[in-house]
């Protein structure tokens, strides 16, 4: 069994850490911003892509895009996404293509946890956005448990205001 953190979009910003810590690992699908990976809870896996906003040191570090296995799960990662019937363009073949369990993305800071009906019931998760830039009002994150091929626990994580400092 895995937990697993899912945030996006910290804009440099990562505020208060302790939700992470029973984390076995950190998915964070881009936009990091300055600063944010070496402020994350030690020892634990992390795994990332970078966003559009992201300069070339994490461009360097994290791929454009991810496809991993974790807990038996299939899992694709990248920051410019969509969601189901409105993919970004090119996602939805590689998503054909890859078959994942889990699509993760980021970039609208718009919260959304759906299915993809299409997709063989693939979960599409965007955290929304964990730091202080945007249009967001509450900063929010996403905690899986993942046990042996399966989703077993999800929980939308609320950090705060956008404001809180």
């Amino acid at each position: 069994m895995r937990r697993i953190a899912v945030l996006s979009d910290t804009h440099g910003f990562l505020g208060d850490i302790s939700w992470m810590q029973d984390c076995n690992e950190i998915w964070h699908a881009g936009d990091w911003g300055p600063g944010v990976e070496s402020q994350l809870p030690q020892g634990k896996v992390v795994r990332g892509v970078h966003g559009n906003i992201d300069d070339a040191a994490i461009r360097k570090q994290f791929p454009e895009e991810l496809h991993f296995e974790s807990e038996g799960l299939r899992v694709y990662m990248r920051h410019i996404g969509g969601y189901p019937g409105h993919y970004a363009s090119g996602v939805a073949e590689r998503l054909i293509s890859l078959r994942p369990h889990l699509f993760i993305c980021g970039h609208s800071h718009i919260l959304k946890i759906v299915r993809d009906p299409q997709l063989h019931g693939m979960w599409c998760i965007n955290p929304g956005a964990a730091g202080r830039v945007g249009l967001h009002q509450v900063r929010t994150a996403v905690r899986l448990t993942l046990d042996q091929g399966r989703i077993v626990g999800m929980e939308v994580v609320e950090l705060g205001p956008r404001s809180e400092r």
